[in-house]
């Protein structure tokens, strides 16, 4: 039986607002990105999120941003190696003070882009994950793209999950379409489940010039603050289990 895991961006509270519906999408996935104060979230939305998690049974992974709420994570800042290391160490703290049995961690936005093709800000990520993994006395896996962020891991012993997106359109080369361009964002839920299904069963993933691009994914991500996020979630689900793929974290 094929196995995958399904996670979403969750508990991203902006000045205490849900961005998303939580309960519903936790109630369908198996893996849970809490932001950790770096792009949204606070304290106690962190404490919600945890305590959510329990009461699915979804594992638990730390979501850390550059720290620029202003801009929900998504512009590429300029950061000393050292600063930026402090920056993710602490959103990594704050999660495990709120309560938080961290398995993973996986970047955000402009971050969880520039560490793909930035040594030096993808070893910084790594230095703090590292930290926190010596901590815990146990391996902390890094989920994303590979590029940069893969070998950074390896250097600090730190296993590597890759991840494909369901909801966003995907180049010829295997890199996201950007945001500002056309073809970024898909929300037609059956579309997206048959993506599932495929990626899930063959690795692969459709481009959207319509070229097949190869995806070796063991976790695939619907963003929990699309406006179909949970519909989307739902078909996926639905669908995975139809096709008799397990939904289960690797962590």
């Amino acid at each position: 039986m094929a196995v995958i895991d399904l996670n979403a961006d969750l508990g991203e509270t902006v000045d205490g607002v849900p961005t998303a519906d939580d309960e519903a999408m936790f109630a369908v996935i198996s893996s849970a990105n809490i932001a950790c104060g770096g792009h949204a979230g606070d304290a106690a939305a962190m404490r919600e999120a945890v305590a959510r998690a329990a009461r699915f049974g979804v594992t638990v992974g730390a979501h850390p941003s550059y720290p620029d709420p202003a801009n929900f994570g998504r512009v590429p800042i300029s950061m000393d190696p050292a600063e930026l290391e402090a920056a993710v160490a602490a959103q990594l703290d704050a999660l495990v003070a709120a309560g938080a049995d961290v398995r993973y961690v996986k970047p955000h936005g402009a971050l969880y882009h520039a560490v793909i093709s930035d040594r030096v800000q993808a070893d910084a990520v790594a230095a703090a994950v590292a930290a926190l993994a010596d901590r815990l006395g146990r391996p902390l896996p890094v989920l994303g793209l590979p590029g940069e962020i893969e070998q950074a891991a390896a250097s600090r012993c730190l296993p590597f999950v890759r991840e494909a997106f369901l909801d966003r359109g995907y180049l010829p080369d295997g890199a996201l379409v950007p945001r500002t361009q056309p073809g970024a964002l898909l929300d037609d839920p059956a579309a997206v489940a048959a993506r599932a299904v495929r990626l899930a069963r063959e690795g692969l993933v459709e481009a959207v010039d319509g070229t097949l691009v190869p995806a070796d994914a063991a976790s695939l991500c619907v963003h929990g603050d699309s406006p179909s996020a949970v519909a989307m979630a739902r078909a996926v689900r639905a669908a995975l289990d139809a096709a008799g793929v397990e939904v289960r974290a690797p962590w």
